[in-house]
């Protein structure tokens, strides 16, 4: 009885640290993501197009950098994968100071993405091995509240020191928050020791394919659901500025407020009654922000959008990705977690150009309204395939 309790438990030692650890590498990400553009553009008079670069190769060198560290941890150890990674983070990220030129910023940026694609590969495939199997909607949303939280709190953090001490201030406190991982890890000793005789008999069978059909469709809604945070993170702070609204940033505190709230909501709700109890209501509400953030004109619109957005990112990102944990062996969590972050990259690259390519030609607030139409793509989506899913089971049931 004693042993089945401690197999369920969730608030493990090793569990709390590395959902620390991450929310520290994700707010270095967010921190300096959500200043680049007015940096960008102040610092080197570039237009919204080169701008959305300074994402892109970023998104692009981690997605590719995941890949091969799906391969490599088959070769090499994961602590010194992730021990390089975090490295590579740190040191890049003090190197933004030095950077003379848009080429040299660039990159910089596929250096950083390099680090942050081995980092963020390693620590959620430690955190799916260590949550216990019927909980894994529950833990996943615990989780994913590292992430979340700092996708909310970093970019308000970022701008406000990027408007009060400068950009290579900003730099260089983030390096601060990635080297601040190395302590705590080493000296929690919270690492979970690689099970190498679980590895080799999952393995000895048969080979495993590079990927597995069921993640495909969640990747694809991660993609749609990451183009409109894209939109977000890229350009409110000149949206904010072409509307004449200032501490637009508060924006992300409000978001905060209500992905905290429904993280935790939403990953029991998954595990009781499944993704599309999730999924249906959220992304109607990321459509609703999107609208409404479109005509923003005043503080309490704002706010408005803001928590309408936290309330469906927040419980859509988690759900999604547990999904796709649950449609894979845990041998497999590697390559499921690579895959749910390299989705969530793409969406962020596809929308910094494609976002930034619209804005160029109209304005912001038609931008974010093509921004709302990924979300009712995502939802028209999600409902076909559904009901073509259920269409097989229910002539089974009817031949029976």
């Amino acid at each position: 009885m004693l042993h089945q309790e401690q197999q369920n438990k969730l608030w493990t030692k090793s569990f709390i640290i590395l959902t620390l650890s991450s929310f520290l590498l994700f707010l270095n990400l967010q921190m300096l993501l959500s200043s680049f553009p007015s940096h960008v553009k102040s610092e080197f008079q570039a237009g919204d197009i080169t701008v959305s670069l300074v994402t892109s190769v970023f998104a692009a060198s981690a997605i590719i950098t995941r890949f091969i560290t799906a391969i490599l941890m088959r070769k090499i150890h994961r602590n010194v994968i992730l021990i390089a990674g975090l490295a590579v983070a740190a040191i890049t990220t003090g190197l933004y100071v030095t950077a003379s030129s848009i080429g040299s910023l660039l990159l910089m940026r596929v250096g950083y993405g390099i680090g942050f694609g081995m980092a963020s590969t390693i620590i959620p495939t430690l955190v799916s091995q260590i949550i216990p199997g019927n909980r894994i909607g529950e833990g996943i949303g615990y989780f994913g509240l590292s992430s979340s939280l700092a996708m909310s709190i970093g970019p308000m953090i970022g701008l406000n020191v990027m408007k009060y001490s400068g950009f290579d201030s900003l730099a260089l406190l983030g390096t601060a928050v990635v080297v601040l991982i190395f302590p705590i890890m080493l000296l929690t000793r919270s690492i979970p020791p690689e099970n190498k005789k679980k590895q080799m008999q999952g393995a000895a069978p048969k080979r495993k394919p590079a990927f597995h059909t069921p993640l495909l469709f969640p990747a694809l809604l991660n993609v749609f659901l990451s183009v409109t945070y894209s939109g977000i993170l890229s350009f409110i702070a000149l949206f904010g500025e072409s509307i004449h609204l200032e501490q637009v940033g508060l924006f992300f505190l409000f978001n905060a407020v209500t992905v905290i709230l429904i993280r935790p909501i939403s990953g029991r709700i998954f595990d009781s009654k499944g993704h599309a109890a999730v999924l249906i209501p959220a992304a109607i509400s990321v459509v609703a922000s999107l609208t409404v953030l479109s005509y923003v004109s005043t503080m309490p619109m704002l706010i408005l959008s803001a928590l309408l957005y936290g309330l469906g990112f927040g419980a859509i990102q988690p759900t999604l990705q547990a999904w796709m944990l649950r449609s894979t062996p845990k041998e497999q969590h590697g390559m499921a977690n690579s895959m749910f972050y390299n989705s969530t990259d793409l969406g962020v690259a596809v929308g910094a150009i494609l976002l930034g390519a619209i804005s160029s030609v109209s304005d912001y607030g038609v931008m974010y309204r093509y921004s709302a139409g990924f979300m009712i793509l995502f939802l028209l989506s999600y409902l076909i395939v559904k009901i073509f899913k259920a269409k097989p089971s229910r002539q089974a049931d009817a031949s029976a």
